[in-house]
């Protein structure tokens, strides 16, 4: 592939991928004698698109996948995607109502199935497509979905087994529940909003001529949601709460509702909070099912599944068992009402019964449904349930043992924080797209689960004139993504993947799913996955556990705020009214649209240039400093699109200057010290990659590439070479040396860098490993070996020397620069006070250092010993750097312009002795003031003591 003048990436990227991904080099190598190495792919949503979260991890994991196959690793990145069950039953469902005015409903379960199953046909794989302009190198071959044929016998094969042993449940408890959904959700899928709303003050009337110690006959209850006051059971005071101590265990009537409750001690009712009593409304409230649970109170769910007040309550027993105990009864004016609606209405009659006693203005965290955009009522309701605690007890275990380890570590606290502390998991939805729920129940409500129905009836025995019909509802998607390591593999079959590629290596995740699917992986794959001697096997060895990507103000991305990246648009460039257009898309408020749209352009009035994708994936490995939140920075992704157009520029330097030579692999004694110099160079930086690498220091990984490359090889070595090659006096076996050393390691360091930056390194690899006939068979980089740093050997006399020049040579130029010397001066340098060998360094090669530094040869005087000429001088480790004034300055225009300066700060220093000899001023001014004007004329003394000096030495020259 030729080389174009500049680069542009987006002539090469994507036919480079595409030749990748058709010649099968992304699939594992299938070769036994190596170890296996895997990675299994997070699965993004179905109907997800990239965003910089995905773009981060996965520059990640292709990093480390790419690594690991270059240095020939059995290597298998195993990718897929998640049916996300809510997710993808809105997108049609929308679909369907703005293109066909139906529902779901009017369609029926099956029809509504195979439409969603159409979609994912030909809209599901945005994301895929997408990943693939990012670089990622999956087997695509593999690509699994979480509701194929295979995935979903591994989830009816878990679930069922989990079943039989008593580790899945049916249950009553209270859940996150999406009004407008009508599902069950999971705490991952809340969103908690601040919302500015009211705390109602209301009294709860003693029941039995009861009074409180001030003689009242009511307690005063504050609540933020009084259309739940309709299903309370209790209220609650502090056991050590002086005020009520005399009033537990008696009785409150309930308002509205006219019901005998017990007033009951508990720690939940905080004596400095509100009022000091609490309303325990169990079926409507997380902690106050807690409260109810201890204190074994009725439960009673006064509200429909879309969030509306029911004709009658349902009642149950704290074990979520039907019970006539407590009445069901609810005032018939608030019957049918929409919650909010009934709020209103509730608030009115307590206010009209003389029960309200104040309202105050409140601030409160508000969950609300992410997907449905509701506020989450709790609601109790019968759903499935997994014992985590019995699953967990191992799960902890693995991670206290060392099996599995968090990088960072300071994860494995947040581990230890939820493990320690499980609750059952829900696993059940009230939907129509995903797994359906194994299990069925006959007519008087028995349940049977099996894999299917037939298997029912032989399972259980059942006559086949036993009606049977299954649970509506489908398994939470977390489910069938625990199974993902061992499921992706061809589990429950035994299968040759599971045998070499299971347990995976590495799971590259972030810190907010650490429970939710990291947790749940490794319970399920240590229930399931035994290894020979049947000892648990664990889903992977490490998480790595990546921070989030903020905008450049350290916000959180969000599509509301406007301030999201798309990483495509940084690699592909966007002018500015079409990002604006992205980022107001559905902005249902004219006035925050303006207000996003205003920022966006005046903060890229120019849009977004393009950086190509491999400036993107250096940046993002440069900026993955351990664990941290990462605030994004255009000018680090700007700087590292000029490095990869260094290294592109760099690379056409090298390959046109030894373009029609035959190189040959030269003897050692034929290198010069720059060339034995950069091969030892190579080799500490070969170590320091691999030794971050396998550390996961991806921030260290770019750091070492960057020093070497822009510093180390284009900035030195290459000057080095130029002045070899031009010399000469160096004959022709040390030219070829040089030359073949050039391209030499300008080939090891593109395989070094490969995993990062895989197109440039790729393009430039081509054309520089034929020149030195190290073409694979492949005639790619990407099955090229990965450079190990015992290829080259380090030659520390040689580092010491050329560090050495390299410091004289950078002393000489910033002297140069100080004294506005012209730069082609020749400068007449004196090393004084030097050792013996670093008078020979620069004397060996006083050639080089002439060159480099535009000097004359040096000369050498001993420590102590003056020149015979007035001269700068420069320390250098111990010694000195001298360069006669004569030749850095022009003594005419140097001396006028000292002159000149010596004018001025007399000028200066008459007007300061003048203002300190008007008595005027002295007298009226601050004693501040008098001090600082006698600072400064100190100051400009000294000064002035200094010019005349700098006169006086320049006279003599």
């Amino acid at each position: 592939m030729e080389m174009d003048k500049t680069y542009q990436p987006e002539n090469f990227e994507s036919s480079i991928y595409k030749s990748w991904e058709e010649k099968g080099f992304f699939k594992a190598s299938g070769d036994e004698t190596k170890p296996g190495y895997a990675i299994a792919l997070p699965p993004p949503n179905v109907t997800g698109s990239l965003h910089m979260g995905h773009a981060f991890q996965q520059t990640i994991m292709d990093s480390l996948i790419r690594y690991h196959r270059m240095k020939g690793d059995n290597t298998l990145w195993q990718c897929g995607t998640d049916h996300a069950g809510i997710a993808t039953q809105m997108v049609v469902e929308r679909k369907l109502l703005a293109e066909e005015n139906l529902t779901r409903k009017d369609l029926g379960r099956e029809a509504f199935i195979d439409r969603i199953w159409q979609w994912k046909e030909q809209s599901g794989g945005t994301i895929t497509r997408q990943m693939r302009r990012l670089g990622t190198s999956v087997d695509w071959d593999r690509e699994r979905f979480t509701m194929d044929e295979g995935l979903s016998r591994a989830v009816l094969e878990v679930f069922v087994r989990l079943y039989d042993e008593d580790l899945i449940y049916r249950g009553k408890r209270l859940v996150n529940w999406d009004p407008k959904l009508r599902t069950a959700i999971s705490d991952l899928e809340v969103e908690n909003k601040e919302t500015k709303g009211s705390m109602w003050y209301v009294r709860y009337m003693l029941c039995d001529g009861a009074k409180t110690k001030e003689g009242k006959d009511h307690l005063l209850v504050a609540t933020t949601r009084p259309e739940t006051l309709l299903g309370d059971t209790a209220v609650a005071v502090n056991p050590e709460d002086e005020r009520f101590k005399d009033l537990i265990g008696k009785f409150l009537t309930l308002p509205l509702v006219e019901r005998r409750i017990p007033i009951i001690a508990d720690t939940h009712a905080d004596m400095e909070t509100g009022t000091g009593c609490v309303k325990i409304t169990p079926a409507h409230d997380f902690n106050d099912y807690a409260v109810g649970r201890r204190h074994k109170l009725p439960m009673i769910n006064i509200m429909t599944e879309d969030g509306c007040i029911r004709q009658e309550a349902e009642t149950f027993d704290t074990n979520g068992e039907d019970t006539d105990a407590v009445s069901s009864f609810i005032p018939e004016k608030y019957r049918g009402l929409e919650r909010f609606e009934a709020r209103k209405c509730i608030v009115a009659d307590l206010e009209s019964l003389g029960l309200l006693e104040k309202i105050e203005p409140h601030t409160l965290s508000q969950p609300y449904g992410d997907r449905g955009g509701v506020p989450i009522e709790p609601m109790l309701t019968d759903q499935w349930y997994v014992r985590a605690q019995v699953l967990g007890k191992e799960a902890l275990e693995a991670v206290e043992d060392g099996r599995i380890k968090f990088v960072p570590a300071q994860y494995t606290n947040m581990y230890y924080s939820w493990m320690r502390d499980l609750q059952d998991w829900c696993i059940s939805r009230q939907l129509w797209w995903g797994h359906r729920i194994p299990a069925w129940y006959d007519n008087k409500g028995n349940v049977y689960v099996a894999r299917d129905i037939d298997e029912v009836y032989t399972k259980y025995n059942l006559s086949s004139d036993v009606e049977l019909t299954q649970d509506p509802d489908v398994l939470d998607t977390w489910f069938s993504s625990a199974l993902w390591t061992f499921s992706t593999l061809g589990w429950p079959d035994n299968t040759k993947e599971l045998e070499t590629f299971h347990p995976t290596a590495v799971l590259v995740t972030g810190f907010d799913i650490i429970f939710f699917w990291v947790a749940r992986m490794i319970m399920m794959t240590l229930h399931f996955m035994k290894n020979k001697d049947g000892s648990s096997q664990v889903p992977f060895h490490t998480v790595y556990v990546t921070g989030l990507i903020r905008d450049e103000e350290g916000q959180k991305m969000s599509k509301s705020k406007g301030n999201v990246l798309d990483p495509l648009d940084m690699i592909d460039g966007i002018d500015v009214e079409s990002l604006v257009a992205k980022r107001t898309a559905n902005m249902m408020q004219p006035q925050i649209a303006k207000k996003i749209a205003d920022r966006t352009r005046k903060q890229f009035p120019n849009g977004i240039n393009a950086h190509g994708t491999d400036a993107l994936r250096f940046t993002l490995c440069a900026l993955a400093s351990n664990g941290r939140d990462i605030n994004w920075d255009m000018k680090r992704l700007d700087g590292y699109r000029n490095f990869c157009n260094k290294l592109w520029n760099a690379s056409r330097f090298v390959l046109m200057n030894v373009d029609g030579m035959s190189l040959v692999k030269p003897q050692a004694k034929d290198l010069s010290l720059a060339d034995r110099y950069i091969l030892s160079t190579l080799s500490k930086t070969i170590k320091s990659v691999t030794e971050s690498l396998d550390a996961y220091r991806f921030d260290q990984v770019a750091a070492s590439l960057y020093e070497f490359i822009w510093n180390e090889y284009c900035d030195w070595y290459l000057e080095f070479t130029k002045a070899i090659l031009k010399d000469e006096n160096v004959s022709a076996e040390q030219k070829n040396a040089t030359a073949y050393t050039l391209v030499d390691v300008l080939e090891t360091v593109l395989r070094l860098a490969h995993p990062v930056m895989p197109y440039i390194t790729e393009t430039i690899w081509q054309n520089a490993a034929l020149r030195i006939d190290r073409l694979n068979a492949d005639k790619s980089i990407i099955t090229a070996a990965y450079p190990t740093a015992s290829d080259y050997s380090v030659d520390e006399s040689a580092l010491n020397a050329v560090n050495y020049i390299k410091e004289f040579v950078t002393i000489v130029r910033n002297l140069r620069a100080e004294m506005k010397a012209s730069p082609a001066a020749v400068l007449e340098p004196i090393l004084r006070g030097a050792t013996d060998e670093q008078c020979a360094w620069l004397d060996e090669n006083s050639s080089l250092v002439c060159a480099l530094a535009n000097v004359k040869a040096c000369s050498f005087i001993k420590a102590g010993e003056s020149t015979s000429v007035p001269c700068i001088s420069k320390p250098i480790l111990k010694g000195e750097i001298l360069i006669p004034m004569s030749s850095l300055i022009n003594k005419e225009s140097e001396l006028k312009r000292l002159n000149d300066l010596a004018d001025k700060t007399r000028g200066i220093i008459a007007g300061i002795e003048a203002k300190l000899s008007n008595e005027a001023f002295v007298s009226k001014a601050p004693a501040k003031i008098i001090d600082g004007a006698k600072a400064q004329l100190d100051l400009n003394k000294t000064q002035l003591q200094g010019i005349l000096s700098q006169i006086e030495e320049i006279s003599k020259l």
